[in-house]
C-alpha cells in the first residue's frame, strides 16, 4: 500500500494501530527559517547505541530537548535533556494545536543524506506513555517512510514532505515497525522532530 503526495490522510494504516498523516503544516517559509535555525542552533551530537555489548557511533546525529532535564534511555543508552529552545517551543505549540495532543520533550534527529537512514523499530521504551501520540515533523529532504506489521510483515510507505506532520498513536508501537529507508538520491540534509511523552 503506498500513499504518496496526498494533502491529508487519516490513518494510513490498514488495522492495529493509528498513524495519521497531515500534509504540510508549516508554509514554505515557515519551513525554511525553522530549518536553518535547527541546523545552526541545536546541539547536534552523533548518535549512540550498544548493540550485543558493542558500541556504535553513527554518522545521524541527534539531540534530546524537554519540559526538565529527564533521562531518556533507548538502545542501552541514556541521554540526558536539555530545555527547549525559542524556536523548538513554538514548532511544539504548533504541532500541539495540529495534533490536539501535549508533548513534554522532543527527540531531533538529523539525517546529512540519504545515506543515512533509521533501522526497522518500534517506539516502545517503558518511559514513554503506553499508546501515547508520537508526532514527526519533518524539516528539510522529504524522505520515504515505511511501516512493517509485526505479524502480516504487510507493508505501508508514504513520502514526508517539507513541513508536514506524522503523529503515530493508539496501537500503533505495538503492533508496527517503522524506518527511514535510506537512499542514494537525496544529497541534502532532514531535520526530524519527534515530540513525544515521556513517563515522569
Amino acid at each position: 500500500m503506498d500513499l504518496f503526495n496526498q494533502e491529508k490522510v487519516q490513518n494510513i494504516l490498514p488495522y492495529d494501530g493509528i498513524t495519521d498523516y497531515y500534509g504540510k503544516i508549516l508554509s514554505e517559509q515557515q519551513s525554511a527559517f525553522y530549518y536553518q535555525k535547527l541546523l545552526s542552533k541545536i546541539d547536534w551530537k552523533n548518535d549512540e547505541a550498544i548493540i550485543f555489548g558493542k558500541k556504535i557511533i553513527t554518522k545521524r546525529k541527534v539531540a534530546w530537548y524537554g519540559d526538565t532535564n529527564y533521562y531518556y534511555h533507548y538502545s542501552n543508552v541514556t541521554k540526558q535533556a536539555l530545555i527547549w529552545t525559542k524556536e523548538l517551543l513554538e514548532l511544539k505549540e504548533i504541532v500541539e494545536k495540529e495534533s490536539k495532543a501535549t508533548y513534554n520533550s522532543c527527540l531531533l534527529n538529523l539525517y546529512h543524506s540519504g545515506e543515512e537512514g533509521m533501522a526497522w523499530h518500534s517506539d516502545g521504551e517503558k518511559m514513554l506513555k503506553k499508546n501515547g501520540e508520537i508526532a514527526s515533523l519533518t524539516l528539510g529532504a522529504e524522505r520515504k517512510f515505511s511501516f512493517k506489521h509485526k505479524e502480516t510483515k504487510q507493508k505501508v510507505d508514504i513520502v514526508l514532505e517539507k513541513g508536514s506532520l506524522l503523529v503515530m498513536k493508539g496501537t500503533t508501537q505495538t503492533n508496527w515497525l517503522h524506518r527511514l529507508p535510506s537512499t542514494k538520491l537525496i544529497k541534502t540534509p532532514r531535520i526530524n522532530l519527534t515530540f513525544r511523552t515521556i513517563l515522569i
